[in-house]
């Protein structure tokens, strides 16, 4: 199993959550609100009065076999509107309960 940690812009959230449920990839955690910005491009995201946009992140732990057709769905999500930003990361799982 792997877990793959997905952070965004706001504006992707039904979306992502969308293709999760296209995806049959029912659990997650979502993080409302969290700050950051691109280490290559696109506006940083920090709620403040300069920069007001914000994200938010998910972790969804999946099957191996599915890893590779998320990735490839959200690159091409990320593809559409790259200034958004919208970045996946992907872990080994080692065990879970």
């Amino acid at each position: 199993m792997k877990s793959i940690m997905i952070t965004f812009d706001q504006a992707y959230n039904e979306r992502i959550v969308e293709l999760l449920d296209r995806m049959n990839c029912r659990g997650f955690t979502r993080w409302e609100q969290v700050q950051g910005r691109g280490s290559k491009t696109g506006e940083p995201h920090y709620g403040s009065h300069a920069w007001p946009s914000m994200c938010s992140a998910i972790m969804t732990v999946v099957d191996d076999h599915k890893v590779q057709p998320l990735l490839d769905k959200l690159h091409e999500m990320d593809q559409e509107t790259e200034m958004l930003g919208l970045r996946a990361f992907v872990w080994n799982v080692e065990q879970c309960i």
